[in-house]
């Protein structure tokens, strides 16, 4: 194969220059209710002189592009032809998308941007979606599972005779309007660009150099959202909407390893989700990129080693202080953006939220959105070795109904040891 020639200038303009506004650069006006005269975000690198924002399109994936195009087997000048990539289903635009204090971690007009700016698509803007929706069948073991034991039915419409499951999906990147997730956090926005900057080794200089900038694309994952039933329901709050929140967990949610109740509490959320919808409610489930509590996959590894090993073995007395002596903190996440997915939905009621997170829960309703009732797990889907997790996680005062151990029950709570 013959390696794509990089025909643009080889001149690099360092970000580290101020005042590099172009004409070509289009103003954002953040919460306009008008796409056009809120602007589109431009990321891409065909045209640098175009770019209104710091950052690259598609995350951490930017540097596996990066490759292909050092290696010469992608055009570094390449534009998506997005042809019949639009949403099989309408989403929006609702009066969440025009409010800066519910919507700063995501773009809702990155969704079908070929429609919503087409006429500076016309112009030669090169402007990529953010947000992509499609239909799908799940197929789910434990889905099977339900329905052998009685406690789901095949609809023919949510869940086919086959046993798959109906979805629509929804791929979301994050697009971080910094002004306002300064203000969400509740610190001013030049310090916020100054540990960004800091804390990411100084690979964008401009968010400590381009104030003009307001908008950056952070070298992060994505969320995905899987929908049951009609994805338009979600905003309508008489519509009985059944919600999970869940932070992934590659080792359990993929691999099914039984330290942690993640696959079983999301399996959990699918089946009760896929049953609101059959009964004419609708279910989401939000799945964030948030692996070991935001601490990374490596981290986890090694506090499930520490806490094996610890003097006592595995208790559940010691759970959360093992953690925080490797990583210097019990958990990194930080729920103040999480609703905004919801918001893009115009979600304004949730009747059944499955999670025990009281930081989630009241990160929902600091936003604005109602909770009814709140589902726990039940004991029967708890593995054995996952108790240790279950309740350090009620002692230290998630949410439960359940009798919350203390003191020598507690620490009686024990998992495997290293094999």
């Amino acid at each position: 194969m013959d390696k794509i020639q990089d025909k643009r200038a080889e001149h690099i303009v360092l970000a580290t220059h101020q005042g590099l506004k172009y004409p070509e650069s289009l103003p954002l006006t953040w919460g306009a209710k008008d796409p056009m005269k809120r602007g589109a975000v431009v990321a891409s690198q065909t045209n640098p002189r175009a770019r209104n924002a710091i950052g690259s399109h598609s995350g951490s994936y930017a540097v596996f592009r990066a490759l292909s195009i050092a290696s010469g087997q992608y055009a570094p000048n390449h534009r998506p032809d997005l042809n019949n990539t639009f949403s099989p289903v309408k989403i929006g635009p609702y009066e969440s998308w025009f409010d800066e204090t519910k919507m700063v971690s995501i773009d809702p007009w990155g969704l079908d941007p070929q429609n919503n700016f087409q006429e500076l698509f016309e112009k030669g803007y090169d402007i990529r979606p953010s947000i992509a929706v499609t239909q799908a069948h799940l197929q789910i073991p434990e889905i099977h599972e339900a329905i052998r034991a009685g406690r789901m039915k095949p609809d023919g419409k949510v869940v086919l005779d086959n046993m798959d499951i109906k979805v629509t999906k929804v791929a979301i990147e994050p697009v971080w309007f910094l002004p306002g997730m300064a203000k969400r956090l509740n610190i001013d926005e030049g310090s916020l660009r100054r540990i960004l900057f800091t804390e990411s080794g100084g690979m964008y200089p401009e968010l400590i150099t381009r104030p003009d900038l307001k908008v950056w694309l952070p070298p992060i994952g994505s969320t995905t959202v899987y929908i049951f039933g009609n994805a338009q329901d979600l905003a309508k709050p008489e519509v009985e909407l059944t919600c999970r929140v869940h932070d992934e967990c590659n080792g359990s949610d993929v691999f099914g390893s039984d330290i942690c109740t993640c696959r079983p509490y999301l399996m959990y959320g699918i089946e009760h989700a896929a049953q609101t919808a059959q009964k004419g409610g609708v279910g989401i489930i939000a799945y964030y990129r948030k692996e070991g509590r935001a601490l990374g996959e490596v981290t986890k590894f090694l506090v499930y080693n520490a806490r094996k090993r610890q003097v006592g073995g595995d208790s559940a007395a010691t759970y959360f202080k093992r953690t925080e002596c490797v990583a210097g903190v019990e958990d990194a996440r930080f729920q103040e953006f999480m609703p905004d997915i919801l918001h893009f939905f115009g979600i304004k009621k949730i009747h059944n939220l499955h999670s025990m997170s009281n930081m989630k829960h009241d990160a929902i309703t600091s936003s604005g959105i109602e909770v009814v009732n709140r589902i726990s797990i039940p004991d029967s889907l708890i593995p054995k070795d996952a108790q240790v997790e279950m309740e350090a996680k009620k002692a230290a005062g998630y949410f439960t109904k359940d009798e919350v151990k203390k003191g020598e029950a507690l620490e009686k709570v024990k998992g495997r040891d290293i094999e």
